[in-house]
């Protein structure tokens, strides 16, 4: 270790083959335009930490992106929960539901998705999350069969998107949070 000091420090050093004045060299700089090159390479990666905002067309087009698999999953919720209780839903009566609940949960979802990258938002959909999941599994557990046929669809759409809107850390915590309160409340979703 020793050796390798002493010989880095007497290595000598090597004189340029061309000696040129600073001025010399400022003038050739300017000259090739090395340096606006070099300016015009680092504007992309500073624009990239400001971010501007989507047009209100592209904020639309994202949100219908997941309001359509969302409307999907809430019918098909209330078909199963009404088949699970032996009851068989009309298409008016799934038609009523879907025309109640549609606006609130495109408007919930419009802005949600706008806002998603906000740490306040990834707050609310985390607590709305911890909120939701264990209220929906209470009723499944404890629930009559008419508040199960009124509730559970809605809690199990809002869940999902909750642990889909959520940066990744989020969504596991609060699923493993979730997953522990069912256990230590002998909860299951199973019927």
């Amino acid at each position: 270790m020793a050796k390798k000091r002493q010989t880095a420090q007497t290595t000598p050093v090597q004189k340029p083959l061309v000696e040129i004045s600073e001025d010399e060299q400022w003038r050739l700089i300017e000259q090739t335009g090395v340096l606006r090159k070099v300016a015009e390479t680092r504007k992309p990666k500073e624009t990239t930490d400001n971010v501007e905002p989507l047009p209100l067309a592209d904020e639309i087009f994202n949100a219908v992106v997941f309001i359509m698999p969302l409307t999907f999953f809430l019918i098909m919720m209330d078909i199963l929960i009404h088949r699970q209780y032996a009851r068989h839903p009309t298409a008016g009566d799934i038609a009523g539901r879907l025309f109640t609940n549609l606006p609130i949960l495109s408007i919930f979802v419009f802005y949600t998705t706008r806002h998603k990258a906000n740490p306040r938002m990834q707050l609310a959909l985390f607590i709305l999350s911890l909120g939701v999941g264990p209220r929906m599994i209470w009723l499944i557990n404890r629930g009559s069969w008419l508040v199960n046929m009124r509730q559970c669809p809605q809690f199990a759409t809002i869940w999902l998107y909750t642990v889909v809107q959520l940066n990744l850390n989020w969504a596991v915590l609060s699923l493993v949070v979730t997953g522990a309160w069912a256990w230590y409340t002998g909860m299951k979703l199973a019927l």
